[in-house]
């Protein structure tokens, strides 16, 4: 006789904390994948700094021209501690959000995933997608963007392929180590 419910199986059921972990893991490759993507944009499109030097934003000197991750770290920081933050901080606040985005996402995705009985890789796509959409409804709400219509299309697809880049591989690389 059933009762409806799923019954807890040691062997295959994924805790929470294992899913959050996995989920951890499994967005840093995402960032990475991500990151080496638009790393190759960048140098296909005649960028010269090596990889080190454009992942650790050795480029951004000032808030002026920081990129939107730095300017969303910025207004945190701020508004919470209620300091200004110096110009040479531009650069490891671009990295410590970007990072710290796609980590807090991947943990997101972990607990969703790690509630499936099969977490597939091609959830990633949906993932992804919707990443990329929550940024062009957030970022112009902040000012730190233009609405997306005003963007054209070779620059969404640009991003939006950023975005499934992450998002696929930090599915895949989550289903692999749930091992379902």
């Amino acid at each position: 006789m059933s009762t409806g419910r799923r019954r807890y199986n040691p062997g295959t059921a994924m805790t929470p904390i294992a899913a959050l972990g996995r989920g951890l893991v499994a967005s840093a490759a995402g960032t990475l994948a991500m990151d080496l993507a638009l790393y190759a944009r960048y140098r296909a499109g005649g960028g010269e700094r090596r990889f080190r030097e454009w992942e650790f934003s050795s480029g951004v000197t000032t808030w002026d021209g920081a990129p939107a991750p730095a300017q969303v770290g910025k207004r945190l920081v701020e508004g919470l501690f209620l300091r200004k933050l110096p110009d040479r901080d531009a650069a490891l606040m671009n990295n410590v959000t970007r990072w710290g985005y796609g980590l807090l996402a991947g943990i997101q995705y972990g607990i969703v995933a790690g509630s499936l009985a099969r977490p597939r890789a091609r959830y990633g796509l949906l993932f992804g997608s919707a990443l990329w959409a929550a940024g062009y409804v957030v970022l112009p709400a902040a000012q730190l963007y233009q609405p997306i219509w005003k963007y054209d299309a070779r620059t969404l697809a640009h991003d939006l392929g950023a975005h499934l880049v992450f998002g696929l591989v930090t599915a895949a690389v989550f289903s692999r180590l749930s091992g379902r």
